[in-house]
């Protein structure tokens, strides 16, 4: 039984049903004094009372519970208000959210608990009414959310959907904007904020920050662990980064695979950031991190950029059993022969040049570590000799000096990341102990037609030793995708996740319509307008 039919049986049932004021069953659920399970009784003996005041029968059948229910699995998130959020942010914007909201204890909690997460992945704060004891459209509530975003009423464009809230919100001095229809209040939202958020260009997806997802460590061996961070929840996606980055390169991918229903696991590679960095060359062996199994997880999907993506390549080769399916980012698989020096082989790829000057310990430390941000700001996948190294030139969008001097990137140029190349004889002799085997895992490789380093004519001949290999390439693309193209990454691996049948398609994505229904009959779609 809906709120409609029982409408449709006295005009003013349900006012009568939902009066009470300030002391009334919904102000104090909004407010957090009663849980989701309390309001619903309270309701459920109301309707009984009202129905018998005013001699109306109620069907047997009648539940304010299933009301409710249903109410959850119906509602879903604004994805076109959302994109323009992150268009907001991309351009320097702070956004909240200021909720009224009862604490959710019922059946369908997941709902609000998914519908919350999500939210807190894209906003930078979520203000709800039954956690600070207020409701819009009490003042304080607004007072409170000036006084939590640090700004005047004026710095403040407010949105709302219930003409009753923006009036406190007007009277403090704020912007305003009432949305009945999305686009509309798009459109008077772009005029306010000058920035262009009905425009078709592409949204930068949600860069996640250090503070705003889980840390831990996995052991290797005694005194040695890997630091990783990780989010959301559903199949696990392991993210190996390469040299000379951190876990911060996979910031803009590790919120949106959240939200596509993985759990994300970025990992800092040994030697880099937070994990134990050795100064011994023999300790950065890849057989040694491919056997870490300590943290549980029987199998992942493992995506890997230049170092990771040998890494994860190994992963498949050595332990197929763990591999759910292997991605390659710029990093082809070819299996190593054992009667070849990898020395030798470097030496006869000019472009590999720079691999032999990170040969001698002591060097390119000293040369990389002298000016950190001139190190960072020329990096990745260039030709262009500077002082008797190879330099890496792209400037990568996104990276900011805030980030070049954070700890986690002025550590990866220590002698740790340096060691992956000078190891590379015994991890050569490694892989190349089991030549003939083949790569059976589903598998995906990127390429990037500007990458001068890794290109896209190192992965001719992959099909002969991966069997289930999709390629992806891209005539623009850079060395560091994830960086200088996280939309793209985004879509080409979600794409092949989906039709691997896990995961859906990430907010910043466009959105199919038929996905709300699937979304609905799995219970995984959060609430929202509209």
């Amino acid at each position: 039984m809906k709120f409609k039919i029982i409408f449709l049986i006295s005009r003013n049932f349900l006012l009568k049903v939902f009066e009470g004021g300030e002391d009334g069953p919904f102000a104090r659920a909004m407010r957090g004094q009663i849980v989701l399970s309390q309001l619903v009784d309270e309701l459920e003996e109301n309707c009984k009372a009202v129905a018998a005041s005013s001699g109306v029968s109620l069907p047997e059948n009648f539940s304010v519970a299933q009301v409710f229910e249903d109410i959850m699995l119906k509602g879903k998130l604004n994805l076109a208000m959302l994109q323009a959020v992150m268009k907001l942010r991309g351009n320097g914007f702070k956004a909240y959210v200021l909720t009224n909201n009862w604490i959710d204890d019922g059946p369908q909690k997941h709902i609000t608990a998914l519908a919350l997460t999500t939210l807190r992945r894209h906003f930078d704060q979520v203000i709800e009414s039954c956690r600070v004891g207020i409701q819009k459209p009490n003042p304080q509530i607004f007072e409170h959310t000036l006084d939590v975003m640090k700004a005047k009423p004026q710095e403040v464009i407010f949105l709302d959907d219930t003409g009753a809230n923006l009036i406190p919100a007007r009277d403090m001095g704020m912007a305003t904007i009432r949305v009945r229809d999305t686009e509309a209040a798009l459109k008077e939202l772009q005029e306010l904020s000058g920035v262009q958020l009905l425009s078709q260009e592409e949204v930068m997806p949600t860069a996640c920050v250090p503070e705003n997802v889980a840390h831990g460590y996995v052991s290797i061996k005694p005194g040695v662990q890997l630091h990783y961070v990780e989010m959301g929840s559903g199949p696990v996606v392991c993210l190996c980064h390469g040299f000379p980055d951190c876990w911060l390169s996979w910031r803009h991918q590790i919120p949106a695979l959240a939200d596509a229903g993985f759990r994300v696991i970025a990992l800092e590679m040994k030697g880099y950031g937070d994990s134990t960095s050795q100064p011994d060359i023999e300790e950065y062996s890849q057989e040694a991190i491919c056997k870490v199994k300590q943290c549980g997880i029987p199998q992942a999907v493992f995506i890997g950029h230049d170092w990771g993506g040998a890494v994860v390549w190994n992963m498949a080769l050595f332990y197929p059993e763990r591999v759910k399916a292997v991605a390659g980012l710029n990093t082809p698989y070819k299996p190593a022969n054992p009667s070849v020096d990898v020395m030798e082989k470097i030496s006869s790829i000019p472009v590999f040049d720079y691999q032999l000057y990170f040969q001698e310990p002591g060097v390119a430390e000293a040369h990389l570590e002298e000016n950190l941000s001139r190190t960072f700001k020329i990096m990745i996948r260039s030709t262009r000799k500077e002082v008797g190294w190879v330099a890496r030139v792209v400037v990568y969008p996104g990276w900011s000096i805030g980030t070049i001097q954070s700890s986690a990137l002025s550590l990866s140029v220590s002698r740790g990341p340096l060691n992956w190349y000078r190891n590379m004889p015994a991890n050569w002799r490694w892989i190349g102990s089991v030549r003939e085997r083949k790569i059976t895992v589903p598998a995906l490789m990127v390429t990037a037609g500007q990458d001068r380093i890794l290109s896209p004519s190192m992965s001719k001949g992959m099909e002969n030793w991966v069997s289930q290999q999709c390629l992806s390439g891209r005539r623009d693309g850079l060395s560091c995708s994830m960086l200088v193209k996280p939309r793209l990454l985004l879509r080409i691996v979600t794409s092949w996740q989906s039709e691997r049948g896990e995961g859906k398609l990430p907010l910043c994505l466009p959105q199919p319509k038929s996905i709300y229904q699937r979304l609905r009959l799995s219970g995984r779609l959060p609430l929202g307008d509209s």
